[in-house]
């Protein structure tokens, strides 16, 4: 009896000792940056701009603008939980081959920007990127499109909620931190341990804006109901489309796809210059 008690013990301990490193170092498991830039646009023959961006609590983030030479419109692309901006030059060069302006920027803390990431922080980046493309660069509104991919669908999803662009494009979303953590710790209480929510299910239903949902069913990061719930819950009009490939291999394998799906959702949704 003592030996199955002291075994019982061990485990509780071990399994409160998770659970605290779980709450403690949640945002460490979410946001993975990195500041080595491996390759720049002009590796992909893009021509494009250095900039920096101010942000209200006076963080400097680091972005690509790559203007089209007669854009239907400009991409605002947020990005993944990992690496930096030098990892989606391909992303950028597929939709500048569609015909548009493309602006890549990092978070906080991410590549070459200062700072530490936090949800209310990517927030704040997500409208200085915004105040840029529209004053700065002179984009109208209705011609920008947020494109956000995986984590970076949450803060496209909150400006969405705030301003009013062209169209709102999800590439592999989730609906929100602990949903993603649910499904991947069930053992925990995750639900009750998150600190962070980025919870674009509760904001798309608020997002008038065109909506895409990009989803693949062989997805083993983010669900692919998940995809399916923020295609639900989104407002008219929108369109949901498959993609093949695993969540970091899905645009690569369905290139095709994105170049005849999106170009029908753009020609549908943005105005004409």
């Amino acid at each position: 009896m003592r030996t199955v008690l002291n075994v019982l013990l061990i485990l509780v301990v071990t399994y409160a000792l998770i659970v605290g490193l779980m709450y403690s170092f949640q945002e460490r498991l979410l946001f993975l940056p990195s500041s080595t830039m491996m390759a720049t646009p002009a590796d992909r023959g893009l021509d494009y701009e250095d900039v920096t961006i101010s942000t209200e609590d006076d963080e400097q983030l680091h972005a690509w603008w790559i203007p089209a030479a007669d854009p239907r419109g400009t991409l605002i692309v947020s990005h993944g939980n990992a690496g930096n901006i030098s990892g989606r030059i391909d992303l950028a060069r597929l939709f500048h081959e569609l015909g548009l302006n493309v602006l890549l920027y990092d978070y906080r803390g991410y590549g070459q920007s200062t700072g530490q990431a936090s949800e209310e922080g990517l927030y704040r980046d997500m409208e200085a990127v915004w105040q840029f493309a529209t004053q700065t660069q002179g984009v109208p509104d209705e011609q920008i499109v947020l494109f956000g991919r995986s984590l970076g669908g949450a803060p496209s999803t909150y400006l969405a909620t705030r301003e009013n662009p062209g169209a709102l494009v999800l590439d592999s979303a989730f609906t929100s931190v602990p949903d993603v953590a649910a499904h991947h710790y069930p053992f925990l209480p995750v639900r009750q341990l998150a600190t962070l929510s980025f919870d674009s299910e509760a904001r798309l239903p608020e997002v008038t804006a065109p909506v895409l949902v990009l989803h693949s069913p062989d997805d083993e990061v983010i669900p692919f109901s998940h995809g399916e719930r923020l295609y639900e819950v989104a407002n008219e009009p929108k369109a949901f489309l498959q993609l093949e490939g695993g969540h970091n291999e899905a645009f690569f394998r369905s290139e095709h796809i994105y170049r005849t799906e999106l170009v029908a959702f753009l020609d549908t949704h943005l105005p004409a210059r």
